[in-house]
């Protein structure tokens, strides 16, 4: 029994320190699966640590019924010092055979695209992310979900 309790303790120590640095996740579903032109997704991040490197990916969700092989956002970032950044940046979410890229089965693939690598935030506060599809039609059918994540690196 007390090899049992011993063995319990370590995994428990195991899983306990197998961190994967997530500062900051979330996700908002995309209503009906049809992403409007005019409706954006919005972020609000706090940052105390501006000595580590982080990574800040996007998330998205698209059936296999997703029209195009890529998918264009515009992405604005507003930091707590009054600055903005406005990036245009292409998705792809499918390879030149057509193959979704994405991980899942299903109807659903999901996606964690890099969108800015091994970057130190200036300044604590709240950074406010903004993401808008950029895609040329009003109405972009077959997304699912569209999110944030941002992690610090090793």
């Amino acid at each position: 029994m007390r090899n049992i309790n011993y063995l319990f303790l370590a995994i428990s120590i195991i899983i306990t320190s197998c961190d994967n640095y997530d500062i900051y996740n979330q996700n908002i579903m995309i209503p009906n699966e049809v992403w409007h032109m005019d409706s954006i997704a919005h972020f609000n991040v706090n940052i105390s640590d501006t000595v580590s490197s982080h990574n800040i990916y996007i998330n998205l969700r698209n059936t296999v019924n997703y029209p195009n092989s890529n998918l264009y956002l515009f992405i604005e970032t507003h930091a707590p010092t009054g600055a903005k950044l406005r990036d245009t940046m292409e998705c792809i979410l499918a390879n030149s055979r057509g193959e979704w890229l994405g991980k899942g089965f299903g109807r659903i693939r999901d996606n964690q695209i890099p969108y800015k690598v091994e970057i130190r935030f200036p300044s604590q506060g709240d950074y406010h992310f903004s993401i808008q599809q950029a895609m040329r039609v009003r109405e972009l059918k077959e997304v699912v979900s569209v999110g944030l994540r941002i992690e610090t690196t090793n």
